[in-house]
């Protein structure tokens, strides 16, 4: 490959159909730094945090009103069942058309059955998610820094949150667009703090849900002697283990404890749930992250060796601050890093190297993908990683000229190629090694969908004169070849997209 070559697709995601491919891939990689928006049309006019929490909040006081009414029952009778739902022809059908424009679907009329209340937040956070992933999908098709597009979906997948919960499936989108694209050009430490802040992580952690064993409502509740709370470690030890410092790096159980319960307290207005919620209070706007003095676990912390003395909110704060600059925060960063870059075993020099920069600048991100650019071992000539579902899709994308694409089918596509938008299914993220995606499965998957791209591009593309436009310098023999001997276009295009040079970076 050659250095303009890899710039284009190894750093970004291939060129956009039209667009001149530069003449120094460093010096262009550096420009991307002063160009980057960290909020283009499509993301600004994305779901919200603040919409979708609302709307969250509007169907948890729904369920609580439903569950207060049947309490009550009749005539201070017992809890009766929730009455069952009409039959589906009782319900009105949804507007197909509307919701793929991305109308929400309308209340059902019987909003009294809690069934029916679900299924109604359900759609709405499809809805959210679907118009989140097309808000991306658009962005990267588009974007003119597609360097820094990766590093937003490099952050993005470090940081990771999976939509499985009814909570985060609408909060997906907006948690990449609010706590993390404002910050990839910034300190480390703002990024941090804004993430484990934000309420899909601290939903999808259970840290909303995390009580002081002696705060003020956990001693009232374990008065009472007939129910257990207590703390929930989730987010401490990812924080530790995944967010900062890395797996066995000399932090011990009693140290992620004692994290957590400086952590207790973190939690969000409007849209918890479990005996935290109501401590939350209803002050904040839905959404929003609170401080909840009646959850915090009192007492000064010591964690790995230093003390934290008792301060609410400043309390794990302090903790966040220091984990940020750590050395060892540095290495694992750095490592990450390069395995994205260099390949699936990271070279030592340039994990040093980004190490370095990383703690010389106190975690400024600008320098330290400046340590990446200048990073030898990232320009090595043969490919060093096998793309991503999600990275081969929209190079592809990119290089047939489109430039928006619907949410529901990017989702689709995605579910299919085995990468599901946000749904890693675990705190650690997608792997970022080759083995997998490379499978033969995973590859033929791929080839049926350069089939449906080629079928529906436009029949004047010339696949040779394209291979050459997207990869500089840097086309195989082999390829050139195959897509010469093409039975026709649209066969010669669907062999580009499936290529060697297509499918590795």
């Amino acid at each position: 490959m050659s250095e303009i070559s890899i710039a284009l697709n190894r750093f970004g995601y291939g060129l956009r159909s039209g667009e001149a491919a530069p003449s120094d891939g460093k010096a262009w990689l550096l420009g991307q730094f002063a160009r980057y928006d960290p909020k283009p049309d499509a993301i600004a006019n994305a779901p919200t945090t603040a919409g979708v929490a609302a709307d969250l909040a509007a169907y948890f006081r729904e369920q609580q009103a439903m569950r207060r009414a049947n309490r009550q029952g009749m005539g201070g009778q017992p809890p009766q069942t929730p009455a069952q739902p009409q039959p589906q022809a009782m319900v009105p059908a949804p507007d197909m058309a509307a919701l793929a424009l991305g109308a929400r679907p309308a209340k059902p009329a019987r909003s009294d059955e809690m069934k029916q209340a679900r299924q109604f937040a359900a759609r709405a956070n499809r809805l959210d998610y679907a118009a989140g992933v097309g808000a991306r999908a658009a962005t990267t098709l588009a974007s003119d820094t597609p360097f820094m597009e990766r590093m937003v979906h490099f952050w993005s997948n470090h940081f990771a949150v999976s939509a499985d919960k009814l909570q985060v499936v609408g909060l997906a989108g907006p948690f990449e667009f609010e706590a993390i694209r404002p910050h990839v050009l910034g300190k480390f430490s703002d990024m941090l703090m804004a993430v484990e802040q934000h309420p899909a992580m601290l939903l999808y952690l259970d840290q909303a849900v995390s009580v002081g064993p002696t705060s003020p409502l956990g001693s009232r509740i374990a008065a009472r002697g007939n129910r257990k709370i207590g703390l929930n470690e989730n987010l401490a030890r990812e924080i530790m283990e995944l967010h900062t410092l890395g797996v066995r790096t000399g932090y011990t159980q009693a140290d992620v404890t004692e994290f957590a319960r400086a952590m207790t307290g973190w939690t969000v207005a409007g849209i918890g749930q479990g005996p935290g919620a109501r401590a939350a209070g209803t002050d904040g706007i839905p959404g929003d992250f609170v401080f909840a003095d009646a959850l915090h676990e009192p007492g000064d912390r010591t964690i790995r060796g230093k003390r934290y003395p008792a301060g609410g909110v400043a309390q794990a704060s302090a903790v966040l601050a220091d984990l940020a600059v750590d050395p060892a925060t540095a290495t694992h960063i750095a490592t990450k890093l390069s395995r994205h870059f260099a390949g699936d075993t990271p070279p030592p020099a340039m994990v040093a190297r980004v190490r370095d920069a990383f703690l010389q600048s106190g975690g400024d991100l600008p320098m330290v993908y400046r340590a990446v650019i200048a990073s030898p071992e990232a320009w090595v000539a043969a490919p060093v990683k096998f793309k991503t579902p999600w990275e081969w899709s929209v190079s592809s994308m990119r290089a047939l000229g489109m430039k928006t694409v619907d949410g529901p089918v990017m989702t689709g596509l995605l579910n299919q190629l085995g990468q599901p938008m946000w749904k890693p299914g675990q705190p650690i993220g997608y792997d970022d090694i080759a083995g997998s995606w490379a499978g033969p499965d995973a590859v033929m998957r791929r080839v049926e969908a350069a089939e449906r791209f080629a079928t529906r591009a436009p029949s004047t593309i010339d696949a040779r004169a394209l291979a050459a436009k997207l990869y500089p310098a840097a086309v195989t023999p082999a390829t050139t070849q195959a897509l010469s001997r093409a039975e026709s276009p649209g066969q010669a295009l669907a062999l580009l997209l499936v290529s060697p040079e297509a499918m590795r970076r």
